[in-house]
């Protein structure tokens, strides 16, 4: 009997990325549900003959329904912090009443879980999640991830080459990773046996500080790539001033402050082995971003 998956934030890139990894691993589109909330955003998985379910996270009666006769649904987290929280719980519930046999989420690699994180604002809804569903009695499979490489580009803004890195995060380092990889990674445990209450660290297998960085951009263009780390507060000012809005200075800073306490450096790694390959590395992602 074939199994049942659903996939959740289908026509997010995260949730694209696994579908079609699933449909190259040959697995049949009329087996593969996605849970959007505008049909109209889902035309193309649509002509890929993938089953499109109509749910809404506030919508406890909706997410009941597209879980029915689901064996595996990958939870891909949410992008309304505000409320993810309390949405995240009801997929969980629903998961749960529906009969689903396996919850798989996307969660993030962390050290520090109280709420003097820099990232606390972020984190408190992934570790309720990661809560609700361990209690849940259902099997799991949660991925922490790593900062992904794709959010590198904002992160050193669109002059980086002609200005070098100004970004407020010291020496720490992260692990960075494709999201690429980690769609794939997913995919290959979804449609594989033995994953049942396990956690896995989605790292990468080295790690890079925003100094490796400006040195490997020096180094694939050819170019001398400055790396400047300035205090929260001139970091703060200088965009203010470049009219960048106040929601993402505020992320930026925090994230610069939680790379600088380590919060993302991983001392191991699960990807290469659900991969069954190396990751992607960060001289191979910044040379497909900017050797184009």
């Amino acid at each position: 009997m074939n199994t049942k998956i659903l996939v959740t934030g289908a026509t997010g890139n995260f949730g694209r990325l696994t579908i079609d990894f699933l449909l190259n691993k040959g697995i049949a589109a009329n087996t593969i549900s996605a849970l959007v909330r505008d049909e109209g955003k889902a035309s193309d998985l649509k002509q890929k003959g993938i089953n499109l379910k109509i749910g809404d996270y506030d919508n406890y009666d909706s997410l009941l329904a597209a879980f029915q006769g689901i064996d595996k649904l990958l939870l891909v987290s949410g992008t309304d912090l505000v409320n993810r929280s309390k949405q995240q719980l009801n997929v969980v519930k629903a998961v749960k009443e529906a009969g689903v046999k396996h919850i798989l989420y996307t969660s993030f690699e962390r050290k520090n879980e109280t709420e003097t994180s820099p990232i606390a604002f972020l984190a408190q809804s992934h570790i309720d999640t990661d809560n609700a569903i361990k209690t849940s009695g259902i099997n799991y499979t949660i991925f922490r991830n790593n900062l992904y490489l794709d959010v590198l580009p904002m992160f050193l803004g669109e002059k980086v080459l002609e200005q070098g890195i100004f970004f407020p995060a010291g020496e720490g380092q992260a692990a960075y990773v494709s999201r690429n990889d980690l769609a794939e990674a997913v995919a290959n445990v979804l449609t594989s046996t033995g994953h049942e209450n396990k956690e896995y660290a989605m790292n990468n297998v080295e790690k890079y500080s925003m100094q490796n960085i400006a040195d490997t951009l020096s180094e694939i263009t050819n170019s001398t790539v400055s790396y400047t780390s300035p205090s929260a507060e001139i970091f703060s000012n200088v965009l203010k001033n470049a009219a960048v809005p106040a929601e993402y200075i505020g992320m930026f800073v925090s994230f610069g402050e939680a790379i600088k306490q380590g919060e993302f450096q991983a001392e191991s790694s699960d990807l290469e082995k659900l991969l069954g390959r190396k990751p992607t590395t960060l001289a191979d992602f910044l040379k497909a971003v900017y050797l184009k």
